[in-house]
């Protein structure tokens, strides 16, 4: 059996019991890994002051858990680009973003398209 082919059949035994993510042509705008707790806090507070809602991210809203500046953050920036025409430059953030094409939602937390 030639290489291709086997490597056709793992991959469809992959997709079949669910363990490859779905992959999409679409972005999402989210906080870089490694950026500082004082950017994703600037973040956050730039998002939230200039039209995002963020009321999904204060105690008790569906994108509180888990409770950290990442999650948080990461929830408010896709917002904020996709409120602000999904364009490069609604998706900077000082250099402390990155998109990912993977959907982050989690749960009943959507993160919006």
């Amino acid at each position: 059996m030639s290489s291709k082919l086997l490597t056709f059949f793992f991959v469809l035994s992959l997709v079949a019991i669910h363990q490859i993510p779905v992959v999409t042509c679409r972005q999402w705008c989210m906080a870089m890994p490694n950026a500082s707790d004082e950017q994703l806090q600037a973040n956050i507070d730039y998002a939230c002051s200039n039209g995002v809602d963020c009321t999904q991210i204060q105690p008790g809203g569906v994108c509180y858990e888990p409770n950290t500046l990442y999650d948080h953050a990461s929830y408010v920036m896709n917002a904020y680009y996709q409120s602000h025409g999904r364009i490069e430059d609604s998706c900077r953030f000082n250099r402390s973003s990155c998109w990912v094409f993977v959907d982050p939602s989690y749960g009943s937390c959507v993160y919006y398209t």
